[in-house]
């Protein structure tokens, strides 16, 4: 019934917002505004006003096209436009990929919408206080949310607080990085006010949501790529760069951003602090692979849960809340059948590459290395929980194989290797792009993505199938994470040390001792690790200004082939066996598909020309205005 309400409350919403009077069908004012008045009078259809603004968060990170394919961690398979923009080809007449969830028109409707919602709900006139107040706080962070999208791809954007009216010079210019900095924390800092005390439910937003989303912006702001001097240091692009305010701070202490980013995170973890990070050793292997997997599925601590061990602080999940809704998860949106095997008829479209596998420690907390022989000859043994957890190989335990599948492999494991046949011939790994099976949505890494993909054996990843994990916006653990590097970045060594070991120990990771530069590649490595597939990455490496090193290196993948030790026979079907196969891995570049390179205007994306072109005291980002 609920459903069946909130469906009718939508439609209503959308017949306000789009169709012009027409006195016959519904008793309206002339529709010279976003919104009826009808709408601002009545509890249920201001709510319903304000889900649409969340539905511009789309399908969250489980679009088959992810941001993990622009950076170190992936390689999307489909081509399409990914590589104009891995490549530096990228130009305000020919855009690279774009995803809805910040695509740059699909963030200014949102925030207009936000806008009216801002505008119209502090006089509104329904009869419940506390909705509208928690409306309203609602409606600050989403557009607090959806600038701060706009911020990290493009730099200072114009600052619009209200929504345009008719005939209105919609010409403005962009704002620099800091003030845009200041009115998002500003809209934050609201938005907890208001949230605070009101009910907590999981996909919309709440005091805390504000809070960690607030630390996360005032990380970004203290790192080196938005510090003027250190950033034109590094870069002589940024250096030539006339509106260097529009990407960057030109004044104020560095430190003092570190300070209040650290402040803010802090505040996050002394409300939130986290599910099992308050181990004080490391659990068991299994038990931190357990752990890995249970953050990721959602079912431990979500928002809903009302504990103290939350760690989803604002989530996109499964709701009948969002006008979105009627595609979620079909319609190539279930993060299965976007990312998983081929050998079970999913897409393969994110897949993992060696640099993300090659930076999962060994259980030791030593560094894994090629050149160690007892590495390269079983480089998936005695690693970092969270590698099995994340990261598909060959030989990886999965679900049964669909029934067309299942006799080519009863034993249900990852096949993206060669194998001896015993006569002279190969087997070709039922999850190869040479597969008998399918071809054409292979991994091109021999690599697939687990996490994020409900393990249950129950579950196939077909279109069929609701995808109920939710997507992790904002979650505990990078609050814990964005502490330990402001600590480190303001001299609290010891303080960074602590958070980084107790997310290790869950994970089921030793402790680590380092200091200085050292501590500073652990800090970062771990966030590597823990927030792979999260969209963090390629905005991590572009903060630090590591881009050129991690952004821009050549694709490497890896070829497995199994040859039959002396005397024996082949597995028919194959299953993989250490017993019966010597198996050798080597580590290829691959630059069929892209050549990946690092040019500095890749720090920011590029302006539209159709946007400058409507809009001409836009000023374009460094390095595209010549194009």
């Amino acid at each position: 019934m609920k459903r069946k309400l909130i469906i009718l409350v939508l439609f209503i919403v959308s017949v306000l917002l789009h169709v012009s009077c027409n006195n016959d069908f519904l008793n309206t004012e002339p529709q010279d505004r976003i919104a009826s008045s009808a709408t601002w009078a009545d509890g249920p259809l201001s709510e319903a006003f304000v889900f649409n603004v969340y539905s511009y968060l789309y399908y969250a990170g489980f679009h088959e096209e992810g941001i993990s394919s622009l950076s170190d961690e992936a390689l999307f398979t489909h081509g399409r436009a990914y590589y104009i923009t891995t490549e530096g080809t990228e130009t305000p007449s020919n855009l690279g990929w774009f995803n809805d969830t910040f695509r740059w028109e699909n963030m200014w409707e949102a925030i207009r919408q936000a806008n009216v919602a801002l505008a119209e709900l502090p006089a509104s006139t329904f009869d419940d206080d506390e909705l509208r107040e928690r409306l309203i706080g609602e409606a600050y962070f989403l557009r607090a949310y959806y600038y701060h999208q706009l911020l990290r791809h493009w730099g200072g954007v114009p600052i619009i607080d209200a929504p345009y009216g008719l005939n209105e010079d919609y010409t403005i210019a962009r704002s620099s990085f800091e003030d845009c900095i200041n009115f998002i924390v500003s809209d934050l800092d609201e938005a907890a006010s208001l949230l605070d005390g009101k009910a907590v439910t999981d996909g919309r937003a709440s005091k805390l949501s504000a809070m960690a989303l607030k630390a996360r912006v005032l990380l970004y702001a203290a790192s080196d790529l938005h510090h003027a001097p250190t950033a034109q240091a590094n870069s002589s692009l940024l250096a030539g760069y006339g509106s260097i305010d529009l990407v960057a701070y030109t004044g104020g202490d560095q430190e003092a951003r570190y300070i209040a980013a650290r402040e803010a995170a802090s505040d996050v973890l002394n409300e939130s602090p986290g599910w099992k990070l308050d181990l004080m050793a490391p659990v068991s292997a299994e038990e931190g692979r357990e752990n890995y997997i249970a953050l990721y599925c959602g079912g431990q601590s979500s928002v809903g849960d009302g504990g103290a061990a939350v760690e989803l602080l604002f989530q996109r999940t499964h709701t009948d809340q969002y006008t979105v809704e009627n595609n979620w998860p079909l319609g190539g949106i279930n993060f299965g059948i976007n990312n998983g095997p081929n050998g079970y008829h999913n897409w393969a479209g994110n897949t993992p590459i060696q640099q993300l596998v090659d930076d999962y420690e060994m259980m030791d907390g030593t560094s894994f290395d090629w050149n160690n022989p007892a590495h390269a000859a079983d480089p998936y043994a005695n690693r970092d929980p969270r590698l099995s957890a994340t990261i598909m190989y060959d030989g990886a335990d999965w679900k049964p194989r669909p029934p067309d599948v299942a006799a080519s492999d009863p034993a249900n494991q990852i096949q993206t290797g060669y194998y001896d046949d015993g006569a002279g011939g190969v087997v070709n790994g039922i999850d190869t792009r040479d597969a008998a099976l399918e071809s054409w949505n292979g991994s091109f890494t021999h690599y697939y993505v687990r996490k994020f993909i409900d393990p249950d054996p129950a579950k196939t990843d077909n279109q069929s199938v609701a995808q109920t994990i939710p997507w992790p916006f904002l979650r505990t653990t990078e609050m814990a994470l964005n502490y330990a590097e402001a600590c480190y970045k303001t001299g609290l060594e010891d303080e960074a040390r602590l958070w980084i070991n107790r997310i290790r120990f869950r994970a089921g990771m030793p402790a680590i001792n380092d200091t200085g530069e050292d501590l500073w590649n652990r800090i970062v490595n771990e966030r590597r690790v823990e927030l792979a597939y999260e969209e963090h990455r390629y905005f991590d490496c572009k903060r630090w200004m590591i881009a050129e090193t991690t952004l821009g290196s050549p694709v490497q993948i890896i070829n497995v082939q199994a040859t039959l030790k002396p005397g024996m026979s082949p597995n028919v079907p194959y299953r993989h066996d250490k017993d019966v196969y010597d198996y050798s891995y080597s580590v290829v570049f691959d630059t069929g598909r892209e050549n990946r390179v690092w040019r500095d205007k890749m720090y920011f994306r590029p302006i539209s020309r159709d946007e400058i072109n409507r809009n001409d005291k836009l000023v374009q980002n460094p390095g595209y205005q010549e194009e």
